[in-house]
């Protein structure tokens, strides 16, 4: 008997943030303007091979930089295994990076400071999650959360 794999998280946005948060946001930081740190990521497409773009909160801890992805699983998630590297833009500036993912044992510490920094914009994605949750339940959510470490190339 062949064993299930559970599906991986994913908490699709809405139209509004979709339609209109993420394109603003995006907007504002390809004008350097940001907003609580964000980017636009830049990164090929594992299919089409095409540039797509997404908002994301680079976060700096312990002397590296992360990105977490609150909403699980999403596109640009799998996009950036693909490709293993991708830019970061703020402005007309754009940063090369590589990324690894981080292992789910060495993500709560990480999380922890991700949720402790915005916890204001993303907890809905993170529930009975805060700064001050235990390590074992940070441990437990872990692998519904994709964190990659990033190595800036330039």
């Amino acid at each position: 008997m062949a064993t299930l794999t559970p599906p991986a998280h994913v908490k699709r946005p809405g139209w509004f943030t979709r339609s209109v948060m993420n394109r603003v946001v995006t907007w504002l930081s390809r004008r350097g303007v940001s907003l609580a740190g964000a980017a636009v990521l830049a990164v090929e497409g594992r299919k089409t091979g095409e540039i797509r773009r997404a908002p994301v909160n680079p976060l700096r801890h312990e002397g590296e930089v992360y990105l977490v992805a609150p909403r699980g699983h999403v596109q640009w998630t799998h996009n950036l295994r693909a490709a293993g590297g991708a830019e970061l833009c703020h402005g007309r500036r754009g940063r090369r990076f590589t990324a690894v993912e981080v292992p789910d044992a060495e993500k709560p510490e990480i999380l922890r400071e991700y949720l402790r920094k915005w916890k204001w914009e993303i907890g809905a994605f993170f529930p009975g999650l805060g700064p001050d949750a235990p390590r074992e339940a940070l441990l437990e959510a872990a692998p519904r959360y994709p964190v990659f470490r990033l190595t800036y190339t330039d």
